[in-house]
């Protein structure tokens, strides 16, 4: 008990000179010291890496939501079929959720090869966005958009009337900050 604690510490900066000791093998002193005090920190200087994995926030998916990046209809048809990956690139969204997202709605039907791979059609594509749409910007959840899209009818043309009124929004906000 009367015995006072010591710290072993290894030293790989200094080397000392002895009969015993090699050039650049660590020192090992059992001698008690002490800790100086810029070594010593108790509130973390360096800011927590932000995480890319679990789910996204509600925010996040708020903001990327008028991000996605699907073509223009003329060069939309241009391709018969669309993987999965560039169907996952278009809406920077994961492809297990694209795949999720087939097995909720019925109105997805990709064709799927005998390996197994899924193409979308153009006409799926659409569809997508319309998903999209009412999940991530009108934060629908995944039952009320099943049944907005079962009650409401001609939804297609809705959505289309959406879309364009919301090009002439952006054009007229793009107009005002011109001015």
């Amino acid at each position: 008990m009367g015995k006072p604690h010591s710290q072993t510490t290894l030293d790989f900066a200094a080397v000392e000179e002895t009969k015993n000791s090699r050039v650049g093998v660590p020192v090992i002193s059992s001698s008690p010291q002490k800790m100086p005090a810029e070594k010593i920190s108790l509130s973390p200087t360096k800011e927590k890496p932000v995480s890319t994995r679990g789910r996204r926030s509600l925010k996040e998916v708020g903001l990327a939501a008028d991000l996605i990046q699907v073509p223009e209809d003329d060069i939309l048809f241009k391709k018969q079929y669309y993987s999965i990956g560039e169907v996952a690139a278009m809406f920077r969204e994961n492809q297990s959720l694209i795949r999720y997202w087939e097995t909720e709605f019925d109105i997805l039907e990709p064709k799927k090869n005998r390996k197994g791979d899924r193409f979308f059609r153009p006409v799926d594509i659409k569809n997508l966005v319309l998903i999209y749409d009412l999940l991530r910007r009108r934060k629908f959840t995944i039952e009320g958009a099943k049944e907005y899209l079962k009650n409401t009818g001609k939804t297609d043309e809705k959505f289309a009337m959406i879309q364009s009124l919301e090009k002439i929004k952006g054009f007229l906000l793009e107009l005002k900050a011109n001015l």
